[in-house]
């Protein structure tokens, strides 16, 4: 099975009220943002959608929502991920129908070794039959996921790509270097994602789309389309306020901005909190520069 998503995807974000129940007219405009702003697929529920606060039947509305908007226009791909093995897999037996591709974060916590990571992929990707992102995350799960372990997962039929979000330049070229046809590699890092494009990677799952998706998708395809002196000029336009987004923690610093553009408000769950109100003041500021310039 070849990897089907490719290109500037986006790691929804969950809108709350002010009272911390889910904003679904909210979420509906920000799906509509996705839409109008090139994004070519969308990913529900992943840790910027802040999926370890929400129930089982709010990630379900969300999903929902999110499927009803899009109406069948852009590919969903679907968090479903965990460190209880069979739970993941009980999990992906129930996935509703219209879901495109699920992404899948590394056993985080219990820090399995290398075969453990391969036998509880083997063992997930048994429980369905759609196409499978791997995510490596090493700052979130404690546990780096090996060139070689991808590379040994890439062999499973509906295991179709990798979401890389280590940081290590190296590693991931080496993944890209001898994988094999039609296995992706996808940035889990905004901020490196044209040059790991310029290496050879198929795309991003994006945290900083949420906000600008016009211009991060023409980063990333002018990336793809080999036009590397646009990309890095749209690169480095983003370089600074993707920097912003990350300083105090995800997905705090990219609702400061979504709520600057009136898509939400800030409120996260506990324990994720606002930012700072001086982080807020410059991603205000920066956000207002990138909406109001070319």
């Amino acid at each position: 099975m070849n990897n089907p998503f490719t290109g500037s995807g986006v790691a929804l974000v969950t809108p709350f009220t002010h009272e911390h129940e889910i904003d679904f007219p909210a979420l509906k405009k920000l799906v509509q943002m996705q839409l109008d702003g090139g994004t070519d697929f969308l990913v529900v529920q992943g840790t910027t959608g802040e999926s370890p606060t929400l129930t089982s039947d709010e990630k379900r509305k969300v999903l929902d929502t999110v499927m009803e908007v899009n109406n069948g226009r852009l590919k969903i791909v679907f968090g479903v991920g965990g460190n209880n093995t069979r739970a993941v897999g009980e999990t992906l037996k129930s996935v509703p129908s219209g879901v495109d591709g699920i992404l899948s974060v590394s056993p985080y916590y219990n820090k399995p070794i290398q075969k453990g990571i391969i036998e509880h992929y083997k063992y997930i990707a048994s429980c369905t039959d759609l196409p499978i992102i791997l995510y490596n995350v090493p700052g979130r799960t404690g546990s780096n996921v090996l060139p070689e372990t991808t590379l040994t997962l890439s062999e499973i039929s509906n295991i179709v790509a990798m979401k890389e979000a280590s940081g290590n330049m190296e590693q991931i070229m080496e993944i890209i270097r001898q994988r094999p046809e039609g296995f992706g590699v996808l940035s889990g890092d905004d901020a490196l994602t044209m040059p790991l494009i310029a290496a050879g990677a198929d795309g991003v799952i994006s945290v900083v789309a949420n906000a600008f998706p016009k211009r991060f998708s023409e980063m990333v395809h002018a990336s793809m389309k080999g036009d590397l002196a646009a990309a890095r000029k749209a690169h480095y336009a983003l370089l600074p306020i993707t920097k912003m987004f990350f300083e105090e923690g995800n997905p705090g610093g990219v609702k400061a901005s979504l709520a600057a553009q009136t898509i939400m408000t800030e409120a996260m769950r506990l324990p994720l909190f606002p930012v700072s109100e001086g982080l807020r003041s410059r991603i205000q500021l920066e956000t207002h520069l990138l909406t109001t310039t070319n």
